[in-house]
């Protein structure tokens, strides 16, 4: 009868094995170097010597011999709980939460703790700490799991069979986007936590105050500084040293700025320097928080080969069509007193030459003072009263623009162009009643309109420079994704922070911290 496990202990282990499937196939070959892998397809005397050395100079962890040794028994596996030479973030994930289990003796914790102290050093070889994590491994599972008695062989494939099912469910692997976005983020994660480790991450500290912005040809020990932290983030291929704005160091910055969403300029100014000087730890946390938005997003993205996917931090839009990018726009969204609704829809129409009929709210703080002290106010803005509510007529000065469209919500929030073009221009946009300002509408319509032959260009530019407005009814639904992604990887493989705008991040992040207790 096959053994039951407890559901707890299933998913806060299988997290951990997963680690073990990915280097699963790794043929590392045993030596007596220090850094050797620790066991071989094939056991052999020197496999069992370094064991019984191990064990004898450990000699607390006897008892877990047996256990220890079977996590690594024919499995082809180097070690476990390293990456080439850093230790992994499974390691980590272990090592927190069996600090944050009641009553769990962490064995040899002095020697551990180095291992996670960034500030320490430690003299133990990676064999011996691989082998120290994987008796912590033991420890832990011992501790939670219901069955004692359990063979820890055969509770390793098992959780192996089970991680891959609890991944599927909640990233689903054939979910391409959401999949391939989680993994890097977490690709990404990895290397901001070998940086930590290395200790070379230092705060910019400006030589000049106050601070004056930096240009190109500036000579300042700031620009050294912040020359080596684009070299540590991977926007600069060599640190040179040089205190000298040059060429070399103006792509590093514009390089730096367009992935992080900053407006693409040279300029250093102070702003700029606070962002590369928030601390790796609250951009490891960052990216662990949106690899869990990653899980949020539907399954349903899956199978849809067209779709529209708006990020509110990062000001984007995104059109997908036969799985490929066709579009990208900026946009602006909702101010923090009128948010963006962060949901899943689908775009059903597309509106040319729109009325504006102003919200109630609009008409009673901003328009009713100005209509009572100027009767042609109305006019004048090519607004019109009907039926007791106030409607701004199609036109090129229209607040909606030429084009919005349409997708059914209980908050009834749609997107649409705008005359306001020079909004864009901002690096924060955070400037509508909730609905999504998009500049590059015309152009979006277009694209969403090429499997329709009778929508000509000349037809739509007809449509948009009408004088009543007209509505097309898509015959095949848009979905659209409005998210919230403070971090993401675009295509390149470059990492974006993107500002926390409606501070979401620290209320995802207590759900968790709740979840978890």
């Amino acid at each position: 009868m096959k053994t039951l496990y407890s559901f707890t202990v299933i998913l806060g282990l299988s997290f951990f094995v997963s680690s073990y499937s990915k280097i699963e196939n790794t043929n590392f070959l045993y030596t007596k170097t220090p850094n050797a892998a620790i066991i071989n397809t094939t056991p052999n005397d020197d496999e069992n010597e370094i064991s019984n050395d191990f064990f004898k100079r450990y000699s607390d962890l006897k008892k877990y011999k047996s256990d220890v040794m079977s996590l690594y028994k024919n499995r082809s596996l180097g070690t476990i709980w390293y990456d080439e030479d850093q230790i992994n973030e499974f390691a980590s994930a272990l090592y927190q939460k069996a600090k944050k289990t009641n009553d769990l003796v962490i064995p040899y914790q002095k020697e551990i703790d180095q291992l996670f102290d960034s500030s320490a050093t430690t003299n133990l070889s990676k064999t011996d700490a691989d082998m120290l994590l994987s008796t912590l491994y033991i420890v832990y599972a011992k501790k939670s799991s219901v069955d004692k008695n359990i063979s820890y062989d055969t509770m390793l494939k098992d959780f192996m069979n089970y991680s891959t099912i609890e991944e599927t469910t909640a990233a689903p692997v054939d979910n391409k986007v959401t999949f391939d976005q989680y993994y890097k983020l977490q690709s990404v994660l990895k290397q901001y936590k070998k940086i930590e480790r290395s200790n070379k991450w230092k705060p910019i500290v400006p030589a000049e105050t106050p601070y004056k912005d930096l240009r190109p040809d500036a000579v300042s020990n700031t620009i050294a500084q912040v020359r080596t932290r684009l070299y540590l983030l991977g926007d600069l291929k060599q640190d040179s040293k040089s205190n000298v704005y040059d060429r070399e160091l103006m792509d590093a910055v514009m390089k730096y700025k367009v992935r992080n969403g900053f407006k693409p300029n040279y300029i250093l100014a102070e702003e700029h320097i606070k962002e590369m000087n928030v601390p790796l730890s609250d951009k490891v946390k960052t990216l662990e928080l949106n690899m869990e938005r990653c899980r949020e997003i539907s399954a349903q993205m899956a199978g849809n080969d067209e779709y529209v996917l708006v990020n509110v931090p990062s000001y984007e839009l995104v059109y997908v069509k036969n799985g490929k990018v066709v579009l990208k726009s900026n946009v602006f969204v909702g101010a923090p007193l009128t948010k963006t609704t962060i949901f899943n829809g689908e775009i059903d129409r597309i509106v040319f030459s729109p009325y504006w009929t102003v919200p109630q709210s609009i008409v009673q703080n901003e328009l009713k003072s100005k209509i009572a002290a100027d009767p042609n106010y109305l006019a004048d803005h090519n607004m019109e009263m009907v039926n007791g509510q106030v409607r701004q007529k199609p036109g090129p000065d229209n607040s909606l623009g030429l084009v919005k469209f349409m997708f059914p919500n209980p908050d009834d929030i749609y997107m649409h162009d705008t005359p306001a073009k020079t909004l864009f221009d901002f690096e924060k946009r955070t400037f509508s009643h909730g609905c999504v300002n998009v500049k590059l509408a015309k152009e979006l319509a277009v694209a969403m309109l090429k499997d329709y032959p009778e929508w000509t260009q000349e037809k739509i530019d007809k449509a948009m420079a009408g004088k009543t407005e007209s509505s097309f009814k898509l015959s095949k639904k848009v979905p659209i994704y409005i998210t919230y992604f403070t971090s993401l990887v675009n295509e390149n493989g470059e990492i974006g922070f993107f500002q926390d705008v409606y501070e979401r991040d620290n209320e995802l992040s207590n759900q968790l911290s709740l979840t978890s207790n």
